[in-house]
This record gives C-alpha cells, structure tokens and sequence, in this order.
C-alpha cells in the first residue's frame, strides 16, 4: 500500500453483518494497507474471517457507536463504513443517530451503503493526506 494510513471504523447492525463482511473480503486487499477499528461482534467478525487486525470498540447497543463518536470528535478517526438498516428498529436508535449527526458535524466521510463504500474506498484521497474543513460551528 502507498500513501497514508486511514483509521477507518467498520460498524453494522445484526441483519447487515453479512452485507459488511462481503464487502470487507471483497476489498481486504485494500483494507490491510490501513489501520481497522470496529464495534463488538462487527469487529471480530472481520478479525476472525479475514484475519485482520482490528481495534474493537464495544458493542453498539453497549456504548460502541457512542465510543466511535467520540473518536471522530477527537480526530481519531478518518472515515466510518456503518451498514446500518434503516427499515429496522433499533433499541440503540438514539445512538445511532447521534453518531451519524457527529460525522456529518466534524465532516467526517461515513458511508451507510455499498456504492458509497466502494466510492470512499476507491477515491484518491485515500491515498493521501486528507484535512476535512473546520466543524460545523
């Protein structure tokens, strides 16, 4: 890998784990080249299946989505990839809301689906230094 190392965070409710592991094999090629965060089962999943190194958070539900908010806040992190399902409800749903107003506050890159996943990943700013703008004041 060339270029700069992205701290990206991989999240994904239960029935979108599936969708997020096949897109994290499908691009692990790419994905080794860069330092891994995940929440709970999330993070052991792609740990597990395909042997990557990822720092894990704790489970969404459990304050995981709040801790991966936090780390945008502080610039810990450069961009997340959340499957999250919109057509369910979650019991965390403040959470998640929460998180995804937090990206988009600190400007902070966050793809909810597929296409934007592979558009993030495949985008040259991946390969570069990137500073997002100032916050939303």
């Amino acid at each position: 890998m060339t270029g700069v190392t992205k701290r990206i965070a991989m999240i994904a409710h239960d029935n979108r784990k599936k969708d997020l592991l096949d897109w994290a094999r499908f691009n692990r090629g790419t994905l080794v080249g860069h330092e891994l965060y995940g929440t709970g089962t999330t993070g052991g999943l792609i740990a597990d299946e395909l042997g990557l190194e990822v720092h894990r958070y704790l489970s969404g539900p459990l304050g995981g989505d709040q801790q991966v908010g936090a780390a945008v806040a502080e610039g810990r992190l450069d961009m997340i990839i959340f499957f999250w399902d919109p057509l369910e409800p979650q019991p965390h749903d403040v959470d998640v809301k929460a998180l995804l107003r937090v990206a988009v506050v600190h400007n902070c890159p966050i793809a909810c689906n597929r296409a934007t996943a592979d558009f993030l990943l495949s985008s040259p700013l991946m390969h570069r230094a990137y500073e997002p703008m100032a916050a939303i004041a």
